[in-house]
């Protein structure tokens, strides 16, 4: 068996690529920790994945700071951002833009939708029609939107930041396995502690703190990290560790339906950005270990049986990670 990490075989990053990459994350942490106090964690959950070019789902009560996390986000990117706040009246057309009827070129002219932001909120977006939500579909794989027969490039980057509230059922429409699936993590806020709660009163007494959040990073060192990441080394052992924690889910008899090739795609490339933010060239065990849960519980239907038992999809990919092998390193001869 191979040094692990096998030097021999390990592509090389740039010292310098892994160093932009640790300063933007860094960077963009402490201009949005200055508005969502406490939360550290979930900051860089969410700039991880924007260096993936994912989609993050915010589930969460009301009035944690989802919507000022994408807020916030957005000015220390510099980057344009639109909300959608989604009704279960709402049209596709709503969404994604429509084709208005020029009476003096005599010709069709495209009016973009909020979706034609970089960073859009899509707030309760459980509360659209799934006629409506589906209108995001396209949008959030192909990085593209149809209308009317013509295609429409997003602008880079390009990021969907969706929130419901896990609590309140009534009127809402629940995501489909589709949707779901498309989203790279799915996290949650939580609520403060009573100290930083404190401290939020304290900074919200004359502005909020969303007012002085000023833009620390560059789009074009943004799209340099989202590429460096892709460079970080991958061993074999993890690719397998991955593929059999992916298949734990699928085998598992508490589930309904497991996780698609597209969760071992979303682990793989979070922990990349891992290991990158981290300032490695490679990644290690404890790089998917720690994103298992986030990239995969979603992205898991519990049987009817086990929900009865109030098991849920955290709870299985958690005994999943007990109970799949960890790849261990071995010394080169």
């Amino acid at each position: 068996m191979s040094e692990y990490p096998p030097q021999q075989t390990r592509r090389s990053n740039d010292g310098n690529s892994l160093q932009l990459v640790q300063d933007v994350a860094e960077r963009v942490a402490q201009s949005v920790g200055q508005v969502i106090i406490g939360k550290r964690n979930e900051i860089r959950l969410a700039i991880l994945g924007l260096i993936c070019q994912g989609h993050i789902l915010i589930e969460d009560i009301p009035g944690v700071g989802k919507t000022m996390m994408a807020r916030s986000l957005s000015k220390a990117l510099g980057c344009t951002f639109s909300r959608i706040q989604f009704t279960p009246d709402m049209l596709p057309t709503d969404v994604t833009g429509v084709s208005i009827f020029n009476q003096k070129t005599r010709e069709f002219e495209f009016r973009a939708g909020p979706i034609m932001a970089q960073i859009v909120l899509a707030d309760e977006i459980n509360r659209a029609t799934p006629k409506t939500q589906a209108a995001l579909l396209e949008a959030m794989e192909e990085r593209q939107i149809t209308v009317d027969g013509i295609s429409h490039q997003m602008q880079r980057p390009f990021m969907i930041l969706a929130t419901q509230n896990p609590i309140e059922y009534e009127g809402t429409f629940p995501l489909p396995e589709a949707q779901l699936d498309r989203f790279l993590m799915r996290i949650q806020m939580g609520y403060p502690t009573p100290m930083e709660e404190l401290t939020v009163l304290s900074a919200q007494q004359y502005q909020h703190p969303i007012n002085n959040v000023q833009q620390v990073i560059s789009v074009q060192d943004l799209i340099a990290v989202q590429q460096a990441v892709r460079e970080v080394y991958v061993a074999e052992e993890i690719k397998h560790y991955i593929v059999n924690l992916v298949t734990a889910s699928r085998a598992h008899p508490d589930v309904y339906l497991g996780s698609s090739p597209r969760g071992s795609l979303a682990l793989f490339r979070t922990s990349q950005a891992r290991a990158a933010m981290a300032g490695r060239e490679y990644v290690i065990p404890d790089d998917v270990k720690a994103l298992a849960e986030v990239t995969l519980a979603h992205r898991i239907i519990v049987g009817p049986a086990a929900r009865i038992k109030d098991i849920s999809s955290r709870t299985i990919v958690q005994d999943i990670l007990m109970s799949t092998p960890v790849p261990g390193a071995s010394v080169q001869q």
